[in-house]
């Protein structure tokens, strides 16, 4: 599962923090907790460390090892087993001057499943595998295709990326001036085949490159087009079996592709983009159809958040993280669901530009 906007902001503000500190000697301990790992075997672990850390010569990294040890076994005692997707932990003491206590722990609960198992002091907090986590691995491909045009394209997360354009050689219907009709049809035949065949080349090389971070390709276009295309031998076995669904469509290029982000809302239902345009809806059906329930701006929403009369709160990933954190924090003790938009799709560009904050209130608010 690719991380949320939201999950990616908190994320890097906690890789933020913990690279902001170093140790002076090897006493920051990091841990890296796989999925189905025995949490009471990590605790073990932790504490075996604990007492081999009475033989540091310095009294004053001993105190600090054994310290951030202490902190991290408490904070592990917590929970009852390990997370369904494994758990990283950090701890130590980050205070700024040497011979000060200020012994901190943090931990974090990947989105899929972690299957590494680290454990290191050092006078850094171990975060490189964190920061790959930010990383866009799963994208889809997707193909917009008719009888004279193709376009290739990836979707990462909400990014789409177009990779490939291609146009045939079709000839256009016209008269043949004593050419057979039999004849003139195969050579567009022909010249379908060759089109296609190029296509499905296209796909090989932009395609299956990427391997298992291909989670499925999407074919878009004329109905039958696009079922003569898939249904025959064009595409290799290994294309084949990544396609995860055809959509009918009235356009083609880049009208097609964003028609086809459009319909196949059922086929992306797991990813970023499919949440967000579903999340944006409902705000716009809802300032359609009850416009005194539904804040927009900075002013008008904020009123509401101190009046404890907002459902949803709608922010903007184009706004500065602080004031993200800020107002999320603000929703969140008002017991608002917080929704954070990106700009990559034209429902966040319609946000951002409403003042990149909007809200679903659970009551209409008297004119102030």
């Amino acid at each position: 599962m690719a991380l949320t906007i939201q999950q990616k902001l908190h994320l890097k503000k906690l890789i933020k923090e913990l690279k902001s500190y170093k140790a002076p000697h090897t006493e920051f301990v990091s841990v890296y907790v796989p999925a189905g790992y025995d949490l009471i075997k990590i605790i073990q672990h932790l504490a075996e460390e604990q007492g081999t850390a009475s033989n540091i010569k310095s009294t004053g990294t001993r105190k600090n090892v054994q310290s951030a040890l202490e902190r991290m076994i408490q904070h592990l005692r917590l929970f009852k087993k390990t997370p369904e997707n494994g758990l990283v932990v950090f701890s130590g003491n980050v205070a700024a001057l040497e011979g000060r206590d200020d012994v901190r722990v943090w931990s974090f609960e990947p989105p899929s499943p972690l299957n590494i198992r680290i454990y290191r002091c050092d006078k850094n907090f171990v975060t490189d595998i964190l920061e790959d986590m930010l990383l866009e691995h799963r994208v889809y491909g997707l193909v917009v295709l008719d009888r004279r045009d193709a376009i290739l394209a990836l979707l990462k997360g909400k990014s789409l990326q177009v990779l490939q354009k291609t146009h045939s050689e079709v000839p256009g219907k016209f008269k043949t001036g004593g050419q057979s009709a039999a004849r003139f049809a195969r050579i567009r035949e022909g010249a379908y085949r060759d089109h296609f065949k190029k296509i499905a080349d296209y796909m090989k090389e932009q395609f299956l490159p990427l391997g298992n971070n291909l989670k499925g390709i999407i074919v878009g276009g004329p109905g039958t087009t696009v079922n003569d295309f898939v249904s025959n031998e064009y595409l290799t076995g290994e294309l084949q079996r990544k396609i995860i669904g055809t959509k009918d469509l009235s356009y083609t290029e880049e009208f097609g592709l964003q028609e086809l982000l459009d319909k196949c809302g059922d086929l992306l239902a797991e990813e970023e983009i499919a949440q967000e345009k579903k999340a944006m809806e409902m705000l716009f059906t809802k300032l359609r159809d009850s416009p005194g329930k539904v804040a927009y701006g900075e002013k008008e929403t904020l009123r509401a958040l101190e009046m404890n009369a907002v459902d949803v709160l709608y922010l903007s990933e184009n706004l500065p993280e602080d004031q993200i954190f800020e107002l999320e924090e603000r929703a969140q003790k008002g017991g608002a669901a917080i929704k954070i938009i990106s700009t990559e799709t034209r429902e966040g560009v319609q946000l951002r530009d409403l003042g990149g904050i909007a809200a679903i209130l659970r009551y209409e608010l008297a004119e102030g």
